[in-house]
C-alpha cells in the first residue's frame, strides 16, 4: 500500500511507530548483579545472573547492545506458531489473527539487536514478512469493497497496519458522509447565501447628527 512508502500518506513514520513499540515488555536473561533502575515508566530489576526479568523493550536493547543480558524470544515468534497463524490468515479473506499490536516493531528490533538469540532465525523472519504481506493484501481487498458506512470496525490489526489505512479510511468516511448527505449541505448552503444577501441588503440607519 502506498502508505508504506510514502511518509506524508501515513499518520506517523516507521520510526515513530517503532518508537511507540519499545515500551512493550520482553523477557531478558542478565547476566550480571543489578540493583533495581527506577524510571518514569516504572521499576524494573532487581537483576540476578541466569535469572528472567521482564523490562521494556528499549531497555532490554541497551543492555543487550553492553553485553548484560540475552534476549528470551517471545512465544508467537517460534516457527510453530508462525507457521500456523501464517495459514490462518491466508485461510480467511475476512478475519486477522490475534498478534501482539507491534508484532513488525518488535520482530524487527529484535532481528536488529538480537538475532544471535532467536532460535531458526531466518525462517521466523521469512514468516514475520509473509504475515505482514498477506495481512496487508487483505487490508486493501477489504477496503476495497467499503461500503458506506459512519465506523469501520477490524480485529487484531496491528499499529503499523493502522498507521497505513487509518488516513484512508478517514478519507473514505468524509467522501460517503458528503454523498449521504448532499441535500442537507446544499440547503445548509442556500441558507447562508440567502442570509448573506439579506444583510447585505438591508437599509442602513442614518448617523446620529452630534
Amino acid at each position: 500500500m502506498a502508505g508504506q512508502t510514502d511518509p506524508h500518506i501515513s499518520l506517523f513514520s516507521p520510526q515513530e511507530v517503532e518508537f511507540m513499540a519499545e515500551d512493550e515488555l520482553v523477557e531478558i536473561v542478565p547476566n550480571m548483579n543489578m540493583e533495581q533502575l527506577n524510571f518514569i515508566s516504572g521499576d524494573f530489576g532487581r537483576f540476578i545472573p541466569q535469572i528472567p526479568t521482564k523490562v521494556p523493550l528499549w531497555l532490554a536493547v541497551a543492555l543487550k547492545r553492553r553485553g548484560k543480558c540475552s534476549f528470551r524470544p517471545p512465544g508467537w515468534m517460534s516457527v510453530d506458531n508462525l507457521t500456523q497463524i501464517l495459514e490462518a490468515e491466508r485461510e480467511s479473506q475476512s478475519t486477522f489473527q490475534a498478534l501482539p499490536f507491534s508484532y513488525v516493531e518488535i520482530a524487527r528490533l529484535l532481528f536488529d539487536h538480537a538475532h544471535d538469540d532467536i532460535p531458526d532465525k531466518y525462517m521466523v523472519r521469512s514468516l514475520v514478512e509473509d504475515i505482514r504481506d498477506v495481512r496487508l493484501h487483505k487490508l486493501e481487498t477489504n477496503l476495497g469493497s467499503f461500503q458506506g458506512t459512519s465506523a469501520v470496525k477490524i480485529s487484531n490489526v496491528s499499529a503499523m497496519e493502522v498507521n497505513i489505512v487509518r488516513p484512508f479510511v478517514r478519507r473514505a468516511l468524509e467522501a460517503f458522509y458528503k454523498h449521504d448527505k448532499p441535500e442537507a449541505d446544499v440547503d445548509r448552503d442556500t441558507r447562508s447565501s440567502r442570509q448573506q444577501r439579506e444583510a447585505n441588503n438591508e437599509p442602513r440607519r442614518p448617523l446620529r447628527q452630534r
